[in-house]
Parts: structure tokens; sequence; C-alpha cells
């Protein structure tokens, strides 16, 4: 089973189970090692398809152990939350420009904002070490990936957050081909750190800027004269 694959029935699993069980607000669903022992998936796709409820707010999660453990339901899915997760089914059809031109205005937006207001930057740093340990270009791109993800929890709009992690796939998918192409990473490296410093400094035309070179450098075909 591909991970999409997983991670998409791990999510309609549990919004079934959220429903057929009954659960309200302040119910507890089960830990993420339980969650993926009866749903047959791996616990990373279960860990992902929380991250993405908990997004949103329709869940909590929260560490611990027996009683204390599991994430806990904050407020039911709707239609409208339902569609949205359903985002990244019709996202394999989208060309590489679509999915670029996309990432521009989100991540743009989302630096800026994330440097107006000072936000906390803990997971790019931890991105970027990771980016620095990858070996192969697929890890590379999970850490570059949870990056850019992070850009978005930063600005701290949950809509804008959701969206980006149900482009993951996509992303994944060219970043891979880019990366490839592009053989040195340092060139992406100094685009991270760029990017990391312009929301540190709360500077957020610099840290525009510096999104949309990166994106440049990264995919130089669809940025022609850049």
């Amino acid at each position: 089973m591909k991970r999409t694959r997983a991670f998409e029935d791990v999510l309609a699993q549990i919004e079934r189970r959220i429903a057929e069980d009954g659960l309200t607000v302040g119910d507890r669903l089960p830990g993420e090692r339980q969650l993926a022992e009866q749903l047959g998936v791996g616990r990373s796709s279960v860990r992902e398809a929380l991250r993405v409820l908990e997004t949103l707010g329709v869940v909590s999660s929260q560490a611990g152990r027996g009683p204390d453990a599991g994430a806990v339901l904050t407020s039911r899915p709707d239609t409208a939350l339902t569609d949205l997760l359903r985002l990244n089914l019709g996202l394999a059809t989208l060309e590489a420009r679509e999915v670029v031109d996309a990432r521009l205005m989100i991540e743009r937006w989302s630096a800026a904002h994330a440097a107006a207001t000072r936000a906390g930057t803990s997971a790019l740093s931890a991105a970027i070490e990771g980016m620095d340990r990858a070996g192969s270009a697929e890890e590379f791109v999970e850490h570059d990936t949870a990056f850019h993800c992070a850009i978005a929890d930063a600005s701290g709009n949950r809509l804008i957050a959701a969206i980006m992690r149900s482009l993951r796939d996509a992303m994944r998918r060219n970043a891979i081909e880019a990366v490839e192409r592009l053989g040195d990473r340092s060139v992406l490296r100094a685009d991270h750190e760029r990017i990391l410093a312009a929301i540190e400094a709360g500077d957020p035309e610099e840290a525009q800027r510096a999104v949309a070179d990166h994106l440049a450098h990264a995919y130089p075909a669809l940025f022609p004269g850049h």
C-alpha cells in the first residue's frame, strides 16, 4: 500500500469511526499504536492523519500512556472539513506549474505573516537539521516538505496549514525531481537558512523575497529570467 493511499484511508477510517461510534467532543480516540493496529496501517500514516486533524481543530493530541494516551475530540468533522481532507485525492493530476504557483502564493503570505508576528521557528530549524543529515533525495525531501509545512504552521492560519498538508504529496513528487535535477543541495540549504533568518528577524518583505527566490532556484524552468 502506497503511503498516500494509506494516509487517505486513515483519514476516512478515523472519520467513520467518529461517526459510527457516536463520539462527542471530549471523547478520546485510541492511542497511535492501537489505531495503527486496528486500521492495519503504519504508525507514520496514523501520525500524519492525526496531525492534519489537529491542525484543523478536530482533535487535540496528548502525549502519555494508558488512559492518558490518544487524541481528544475537540469538534466533529463537518462536510466542509471532509471536502478539504479529500482535496489530496485529486492532486496527482496537477501540473508542476499549478503546484508551484499555489505554493508561491501560500508560502509568501505565510512567511511574511510568520515574520510579522515573530512566530516560533523551532520546527523550521529541526527540518533544516534533518536535511543536513539526509542521504538520499527522498529523505532530503521528507525534511524539506516538513520545512515548508512548518512555514504554513508558523503563519497561525489553520486553513492555510491544512491546504499545505494536503499539497504535501504533490510537493514531494515535484521536489524529488527538482533535487535530483539540481544535484547541488547547498543552494537549497542556503535558501532555507535565508527564509528562517528573515522570519526570525521579523522582516516580512525579505521573507517573501526569500521564498520566491527559493522556488525559482528549485524550479528554474518555471521561472525563466529570474
